[in-house]
């Protein structure tokens, strides 16, 4: 099964604020540029490219904050499971939408993949760094906004041993936002 990351951080490489706080994703930037030409940067096209998606519960805490309606789900049908341990429901205004796992990750990809799943979407910085360390990310759409916070909750974790990432495109965007798509090539 393909794995990808598709997330955005600061510039300084931090995914939110140390209080979990990404409202900074909507300020930073060039407010005034003409995004007609890609308003939401390539998400929508790559979530059309995925068949299921794992979060982690901090990212899902995240997004049940947002309270969005039924038609601002943006992941449409598809099957999500959220990773945690320490509570077995989504909060209600999830439930529905996402499916709680609390088991190994290994075993939850095999599952997926028996069921017939090919991509999945990896999302939150705790999963994607266990998910690095089990060698299972093929690929990382990293969208750099233009804001440096000096500190929060960092992407990557403590990963076991080096990654080298490869065929690397970028594209920078009207709004000053720079996007990074890396293969990853485990040494």
């Amino acid at each position: 099964m393909k794995c990808s990351v598709y997330i955005a951080t600061s510039a300084d490489g931090y995914i939110a604020t140390t209080e979990g706080d990404v409202n900074w994703l909507h300020t930073a930037g060039n407010s005034e540029a003409d995004m007609s030409d890609n308003l939401d940067m390539g998400f929508n096209e790559f979530v059309a490219s995925v068949d299921c998606m794992i979060m982690g519960r901090k990212c899902m805490d995240a997004i049940s904050s947002f309270n969005l309606t039924p038609e601002q789900w943006p992941y449409g049908d598809m099957k999500v499971y959220v990773l945690s341990h320490s509570i077995n429901e989504p909060p209600e205004n999830l439930r529905g939408q996402v499916e709680m796992y609390s088991g190994d990750i290994s075993k939850l990809i095999s599952h997926l993949e028996t069921e017939g799943y090919k991509h999945a979407y990896i999302d939150g910085g705790t999963t994607i760094t266990a998910f690095i360390n089990l060698q299972l990310i093929n690929e990382m759409i990293i969208t750099k906004a233009p804001i440096i916070l000096g500190g929060g909750i960092a992407l990557f974790g403590k990963i076991n041993s080096n990654i080298k990432l490869i065929n690397s495109e970028a594209i920078a965007f009207p709004n000053d936002f720079v996007q990074v798509k890396y293969g990853v090539n485990y040494l």
